[in-house]
């Protein structure tokens, strides 16, 4: 038997290490466990975040970006249903062999996706490859699937195939008001965000794209919703509908006239911008060419009307016979010597005909577009400051505050006695069409500088609510009645009297007037002007029609075939005579009837005998709807500015409304009475009301729809 052996002092000490070590690493983790249940962050890691990321996955509510409309109502840019392809790779998906729930065969899922997608099978195939994923998606090639090719795609029965729902931009009407509404499109990144890079699109985007919400939710390990699990969720906030001021009628007409004299003459390039003349509000304005939105086939990013500014021309001799009016130095009898004039300088100015019309008055310069005649009136009479001051007055050198992105200020710069000539007669300033159809208002508005516009409303689609109302805003009177007069007067006798520059504008009712301009383009590479015979840029600014102006109009073309004017006068008469069917001002258009002024106000719980009296006095014509005493609804509304040739609608309260008889009327006045009784209203044809789908005297009930036939030329 062994003895035991005895244990020595180092033993006992060892022991005892051993114990205190383990009692203290048992300690520590007692601690670090406590640590670990108590504390929400460890180590600089929350660890409450981290398990909650590892369980849990939020996915984004995305909001619908808003429509936008015409005035008329028809959508120019909404939301299409748009597609994604994904595919699954993960075997652990499939939980029945016959029933494959991911991709089995890459090579034929490759082949036969190539034909739909467009491209090939060694391109795809990459994708289908990849090691360790759950699923992947296809780049380029798998984005923007359409309805159509979804279905495809779906009938090929492919395993493990399928699509994300999610949506693109998507303009109906193609290269239709192109440059205004711009384009918005879908982000490349994961979130499909879609954002506006141009125009209106651009512009409000904000107010368009909404707020996204999102649903936040515990998940399985293949990212699927555990059941009977919390959630967190958001509602997105749908974007705002826009409503624009433009009539859609009056957009094609313009066009439809810069296409046509793009065939017929060619150019560079052709702008036209057509404003309500009482209001402000944008009818149309186009920039050509233009491009399709939808393809983003654009050769130049500049709106036109609003981000390039270039010299006007002799358009600008309006506002400077304007300025010396306003300063009491004009006396259009007063005359000088045309041809040529040399300044302080030697250098010789001379008016498009050097050999002059003799001694002419001021108000015959301006008919035949004399730059010697704007010379010696300032000359004699006027300074830069004073021609300065005015055309800031009338909102040149500053931005119009028309909501389209990327204005510009434009420059009336001018300090010596050669450049304050040449800014008389338009050259070596700059401005855009915007800012000359704002200076242009005053003549139409008895002085008064009206604001243009472009919004007619914003509107919230899920309430119906209107959070923004687009309005007539006066800035401040710039001229007097006489000026006013005067100028119309000359604007007239520039279009209509015999010989003189505007006389290729001149229309068989003699209701278009207005001021023509050439301006020589200016050479950025060796300075001065460059003088090819096509090297110019032509301009019109007119009023229509000249006894009750509805629409101002501003055109311009860039190096006209030839040099010639037929590509500018052709199209703007062929625009204005459209719009003047259009608006019914063509067929009394020739009357010498007083025109009387009416700011309409409210006319809603008034008695109908009341009203009548009204506007019997103020000499407005009237129609009542319906058989009720009081009025319910009223066409134009509150604050509209008219004349005793546009007509008043009023509905009154009653049982059963008929339908009237609207043969005869222009579309326009046809369009809103129609509407004003509930029905919906569809027009096939331009000009005036040949027939009526639905006859006169029939009961109208809900969601009725009558289709106008309309003809440029109506006998009564």
């Amino acid at each position: 038997m062994k003895k035991r052996k005895k244990k020595t002092r180092n033993d006992v000490k060892y022991s005892k290490f051993v114990i205190l070590a383990s009692l203290f690493l048992f300690g520590a983790m007692i601690v670090r466990v406590l640590q670990l249940s108590t504390s929400k962050e460890i180590d600089g890691v929350n660890l409450q975040k981290l398990a909650s990321q590892r369980t849990s996955k939020t996915d984004t509510l995305e909001a619908k970006r808003g429509t936008i409309y015409s005035s008329d109502k028809e959508a120019l840019a909404l939301n299409v249903a748009s597609y994604k392809l994904i595919a699954y790779l993960d075997p652990k998906r499939t939980e029945k062999k016959e029933n494959p729930q991911h991709v089995v065969d890459k090579e034929k899922t490759a082949t036969e996706l190539a034909n739909i997608l467009k491209t090939t099978k060694e391109e795809l195939l990459p994708y289908l490859n990849k090691e360790g994923v759950y699923q992947t998606e296809f780049g380029k090639f798998g984005k923007g699937i359409s309805e159509l090719e979804k279905k495809q795609i779906e009938d090929l029965n492919l395993p493990g195939i399928d699509f994300i729902e999610n949506y693109k931009r998507y303009y109906p009407k193609g290269e239709f008001l192109s440059y205004t509404l711009g384009y918005a499109k879908s982000s490349d990144d994961s979130s499909n965000t879609i954002a506006g890079e141009m125009g209106i699109e651009q512009y409000y985007d904000k107010i368009l794209r909404g707020k996204n919400g999102y649903i936040t939710y515990q998940k399985d390990l293949h990212g699927y919703k555990i059941a009977n699990t919390k959630e967190v969720r958001e509602e997105a906030i749908e974007g705002k509908d826009i409503y624009l001021t433009i009539d859609s009628n009056i957009q094609f007409f313009i066009e439809q006239a810069l296409n046509k004299a793009k065939e017929e003459f060619g150019y560079e390039w052709f702008t036209m911008v057509i404003a309500d003349a009482k209001t402000g509000a944008i009818l149309g304005m186009s920039t050509y060419p233009s491009f399709d939105p939808n393809l983003r086939n654009m050769t130049n990013y500049l709106d036109l009307t609003v981000a390039s500014a270039y010299e006007p021309g002799s358009t600008m001799k309006t506002f400077t016979y304007m300025a010396a009016m306003e300063n009491g130095v004009y006396n259009g009898a007063e005359s000088y010597p045309s041809g040529t004039f040399e300044t302080s300088d030697k250098t010789v100015i001379g008016d498009w005909n050097r050999n002059g019309w003799g001694v002419i008055s001021y108000d015959k310069g301006y008919a035949l577009s004399s730059n010697v005649g704007v010379i010696h009136l300032i000359n004699r009479h006027m300074n830069s400051a004073m021609l300065r001051q005015y055309f800031r007055k009338l909102g040149f050198g500053m931005k119009t505050g028309i909501s389209l992105p990327n204005e510009v200020s434009g420059t009336i710069n001018f300090k010596y006695e050669t450049e304050i000539y040449n800014a008389g007669f338009g050259q070596g300033i700059t401005t855009t069409p915007m800012q000359n159809i704002q200076a242009l208002t005053p003549l139409t508005n008895d002085g008064m500088l009206i604001s243009p516009y472009l919004v007619e409303k914003i509107v919230n689609p899920t309430t119906d609510e209107v959070v923004f109302q687009g309005k007539r805003d006066e800035i401040e009177r710039v001229a007097s009645t006489t000026t006013v007069q005067k100028m119309i007067a000359l604007m007239d006798d520039t279009v209509n009297g015999i010989g003189n520059t505007g006389s290729g504008y001149r229309m068989d009712s003699g209701e278009l007037i207005g001021k023509t301009g050439t301006a020589q383009i200016a050479d950025e590479k060796g300075g001065g002007y460059l003088s090819g015979k096509e090297d110019i840029i032509s301009s019109f600014s007119g009023i229509y029609p000249k006894s009750n102006p509805s629409i101002i109009i501003y055109a311009s073309v860039k190096r006209p075939a030839l040099g010639s004017q037929k590509p500018i006068s052709n199209a703007v008469k062929e625009v204005v005579t459209n719009i003047g069917k259009y608006l019914g001002t063509e067929k009394d258009s020739s009357s010498n009837q007083q025109v009387m002024r009416y700011k309409v106000p409210s006319f809603i719980n008034k008695e109908v005998n009341q009203i009548k009296g009204e506007l019997e006095q103020n000499q407005i014509p009237y129609q009542i709807l319906g058989s009720g005493t009081k009025i319910i609804k009223q066409y134009p509304k509150k604050d509209s500015h008219i004349t005793s040739k546009d007509k008043v609608y009023l509905v009154t309260e009653d049982i059963l409304y008929k339908v009237p008889n609207v043969i005869g009327l222009s579309s326009k006045e046809a369009k809103n009475m129609l509407e004003l009784l509930g029905l919906s209203v569809k027009l096939e044809g331009s000009g005036y009301v040949v027939s009526q789908s639905v006859s006169e005297n029939t009961d109208i009930t809900d969601h009725m729809e009558i289709t106008l036939t309309l003809d440029k030329k109506f006998e009564s």
